[in-house]
C-alpha cells in the first residue's frame, strides 16, 4: 500500500478496513506493505510505474507488481476490486467465514 502522510482516503482506508485486513482470507492472501511514496522503495519491490495516487494498493508476486487499484473506492467497492486481482492473478486463498 502506497500512502503519505495526511491522505483523507488512506485514513479512510485504515479506519473502515484497516485493522480487520490482516484477518480476512485476502489479507492472508496478499499480506499488507506499508510504505510512504516519497521514501524509496522497499528492498526487493519492482513496480511497473510510479505511485502518484494515494492509497494506491499493489499486488506483488516475487516483488514484482501483477496488478494494482489507484485510490480507495470505498469499502464497498474495495473487497471486490481486490477480489478481481487476486483471482486475475491466480492468487489461491481459502474463502473463511471470519471474513
Amino acid at each position: 500500500m502506497g500512502e503519505e502522510k495526511g491522505c483523507p482516503w488512506c485514513a479512510r482506508w485504515h479506519a473502515e478496513i484497516g485493522d480487520a485486513y490482516a484477518r480476512t482470507s485476502e489479507g492472508r492472501a496478499a499480506p499488507l506493505m506499508r510504505y510512504d511514496v516519497h521514501r524509496p522503495l522497499p528492498d526487493g519491490v519492482t513496480l511497473s510505474k510510479p505511485v502518484f495516487f494515494t492509497p494506491t494498493f499493489v499486488l506483488l508476486m516475487d516483488g514484482a507488481e501483477v496488478a494494482r487499484l489507484e485510490g480507495y473506492p470505498g469499502e464497498d467497492f474495495f473487497w471486490g476490486l481486490l477480489g478481481q486481482m487476486l483471482a486475475d492473478a491466480n492468487v489461491q486463498f481459502v474463502d473463511t467465514q471470519d471474513d
